[in-house]
């Protein structure tokens, strides 16, 4: 038995750059040990497995792994998985709305036409702030100066469901001049504080200069499950001014020549400190599609 698969690209409307993903059509009767040996293959920052969901109201469910380990979510897969569905006429009618099951929890996604092309979005987890970390530390594992740091704002873990350590830079050079060295930041944030180290600057208004360094890879052009809290933490330490509705493009990938563009949207209430909801969004291109051959 062989299965469909396709590899697209996402977080970009032009092929060949955004974050590669795979995406394995029919997930059913394959085990996580060879769902996990797939990846290995794959070797992107991601692959997904489609099955059929525990609910049926759902479209789908969705498992997701790194070339190392299963994710509980990730913004890049959840996005990616909903357009190849979409495509592939997986999704009931026309909906444009609709939810995937992952490991987290119930992922709600939908569908928006902007501009001549379609944009895919997700919403995102509830939101949490983690501990704190030296500015020293943090410059040390990353290969900036101290000072490079934005002084009064901290290093700070914030997830929605996965999460990363937030650095802000003092300008796009800064993020720029940064080193991946995935034993300093496996070492940075050992014991499970975090998959990786977000570092970004603010690049005018509304708009954001991002860099991605993982645990498990050196670094990872466009990062959705980090992205989200990205924005709620760009607006909490007053890089990216607060109103009711917040729309921030968070550029990434481009250092390592897979300029991805990532777009959030956050909704505040009055008093409350974090946002009531947080999306984040992009476009989608096809790469490639074909056959896996049946490994169990």
């Amino acid at each position: 038995m062989s299965r469909p698969i396709r590899i697209v690209d996402v977080f970009t409307d032009k092929p060949l750059a955004g974050n590669q993903l795979a995406v394995v059509l029919d997930g059913k009767d394959l085990s996580a040990k060879t769902m996990q040996r797939i990846a290995q293959e794959m070797n992107f920052s991601e692959t997904t497995f489609v099955l059929p969901p525990e609910d049926s109201k759902h479209a789908a469910k969705v498992r997701i792994f790194t070339p190392a380990a299963e994710l509980p979510f990730a913004g890049h897969p959840t996005i990616g998985t909903a357009w190849v569905l979409a495509d592939e006429g997986m999704v009931s009618g026309d909906a444009t709305d609709f939810t995937l099951e992952e490991n987290v929890g119930p992922v709600k996604v939908r569908s928006v036409k902007e501009h001549g092309r379609v944009l895919f979005w997700m919403t995102h987890p509830p939101l949490t702030f983690g501990p704190v970390f030296p500015h020293k530390e943090v410059a040390s594992a990353i290969g900036v100066e101290e000072s490079a740091i934005v002084h009064d704002v901290p290093a700070q873990v914030a997830s929605t469901g996965a999460p990363f350590l937030f650095v802000a830079l003092r300008d796009a050079g800064a993020v720029d001049s940064a080193v991946s060295d995935s034993p300093r930041v496996r070492k940075l944030l050992h014991g499970d504080r975090g998959h990786g180290v977000f570092l970004f600057a603010a690049a005018g208004e509304g708009r954001l200069y991002s860099r991605m360094f993982a645990v498990d890879i050196p670094e990872d052009p466009a990062t959705g499950s980090a992205s989200g809290p990205l924005g709620a933490f760009a607006v909490k330490y007053g890089l990216v001014e607060r109103a009711p509705q917040v729309s921030i493009v968070s550029e990434q990938g481009a250092k390592m020549g897979r300029q991805s563009f990532v777009h959030i949207e956050l909704t505040y209430g009055e008093s409350k400190d974090a946002p009531e909801r947080i999306e984040v969004g992009g476009g989608v291109m096809p790469v490639l599609s074909g056959t896996l051959a049946d490994f169990d």
